[in-house]
């Protein structure tokens, strides 16, 4: 049993040797068709924000669009520098859906002096922001099709503000493919 799976790990896909094959004379070949992978990263920092979902696509692509019009396929890896804010993404369209999810976090999250947390150095809207930003997490990965961020017809990239005082948020954007 052990050999019958490592044989069947240490295969390769038929597309995988497709791209291999280095005989000019191979009319299967695709390793001269086959640009290199490529890589771009810059860090967008985004203004401070009341606290809410904020819809911020627009923003993150005004900042990174000539080195995302240069990949016709890859991943765009977004990344929070923050702990007490979030990304998500979400509705694109109606923002009652934005102010809706903010309701239902302060709802399920309590805040306020008689609230349940130990951490409380950083005021009493800190941990809850925490535990708000561990929900929806901070790093996002968007499919990259013909120079644009890939996502559906409704979506957007909210960033959420989970603290009362607004703060500048900075958010690494890393593009790879080709």
């Amino acid at each position: 049993m052990l050999m019958q799976a490592s044989a069947i790990f240490s295969s390769k896909p038929a597309w995988v040797k497709a791209v291999h094959r280095t005989s000019s004379t191979d009319s299967n070949s695709m390793a001269a068709t086959v640009p290199a992978p490529k890589w771009a990263q810059k860090t967008v920092t985004l203004p401070p924000l009341r606290r809410g979902c904020h819809l911020v696509t627009s923003q993150i692509l005004k900042e990174i669009r000539p080195d995302l019009s240069e990949f016709k396929c890859g991943l765009a890896h977004l990344f929070l520098q923050h702990t007490s804010a979030s990304l998500t993404i979400n509705e694109n369209y109606d923002s009652d859906v934005r102010d809706d999810t903010e309701t239902f976090l302060n709802k399920i999250v309590p805040e306020g002096r008689s609230a349940p947390w130990k951490h409380t150095l950083e005021g009493p809207d800190d941990m809850p922001a925490h535990i708000k930003s561990s929900m929806f997490g901070c790093a996002l990965t968007i499919p990259i099709t013909d120079g644009r961020l890939n996502m559906g017809t409704w979506q957007g990239i909210w960033l959420c503000e989970h603290r009362d005082a607004p703060t500048a948020r900075r958010v690494v954007v890393t593009l790879n493919g080709i």
